[in-house]
C-alpha cells in the first residue's frame, strides 16, 4: 500500500439491500465492509446475493493501485451500477466473488 493509505476488510453484521428504483437487485446477510482511505465505507456482496440476471456485462474496465482491475455491469438504465475485482490484489483477495454498488441500505441487525 501507499504511505498513508490503508484497506481494512470486515464481516459486516447487517443485513443489506440494493434497490434501483422498485427493483430489489441485492440482498445479503453477509456483506464485507471495505473501508479505504478517503473513499466512503463500501460493501461488498457474495455473488449468490446479487440478481446477476437483471444486470448486463459492461465494457467498462477500470484499474485500481490497491485492488487490482474491475469488471462492471449496468442496468438499461444505469451504465456501470455494480463492480467487482475478479482477480483482486493480495492484500483485498476477500473481496473476490463479492459485487458492490453505489448506494447500499442497511436492514435490521443480523440474528
Amino acid at each position: 500500500m501507499a504511505e498513508g493509505h490503508t484497506i481494512t476488510i470486515e464481516q459486516g453484521t447487517r443485513r443489506v439491500r440494493v434497490r434501483h428504483g422498485d427493483q430489489i437487485l441485492a440482498e445479503s446477510g453477509r456483506p464485507l465492509l471495505l473501508r479505504e482511505t478517503g473513499c466512503p465505507v463500501r460493501y461488498y456482496l457474495p455473488a449468490e446475493d446479487v440478481r446477476l440476471d437483471l444486470l448486463t456485462p459492461s465494457d467498462t474496465r477500470t484499474h485500481c493501485p490497491f485492488k487490482g482491475d474491475a469488471r462492471y455491469w449496468s442496468l438499461p438504465d444505469a451504465a456501470d451500477l455494480v463492480w467487482s475485482y475478479p482477480e483482486p490484489k493480495p492484500g483485498v483477495a476477500e473481496i473476490k466473488d463479492h459485487l458492490c454498488f453505489y448506494e447500499v441500505e442497511e436492514l435490521e441487525e443480523a440474528a
